[in-house]
């Protein structure tokens, strides 16, 4: 393995995941108040779940998103 080539790799795919990730979450966090749907003090729950083929990885992060 080129352990060189490997963390660039890994760094690229984390770095695009952070990014989108933030992204998808601000536009539903602004969507579900513009709706009503949430009222923009709340704590909402969250959860990733990350998958790598090949090597059988499984593994969940949860944490909660504070608005105020």
């Amino acid at each position: 393995m080129n352990e060189e080539k490997f963390n660039m790799s890994l760094r690229k795919f984390l770095k695009t995941v952070g990014v989108t990730s933030q992204q998808h979450i601000e536009k539903a966090v602004r969507d579900g108040i513009a709706s009503g749907k949430i009222k923009g003090n709340e704590k909402l729950p969250a959860r990733i779940v990350l998958t790598v083929g090949g090597v059988n990885l499984n593994y969940e992060v949860k944490g909660d998103l504070e608005l105020v």
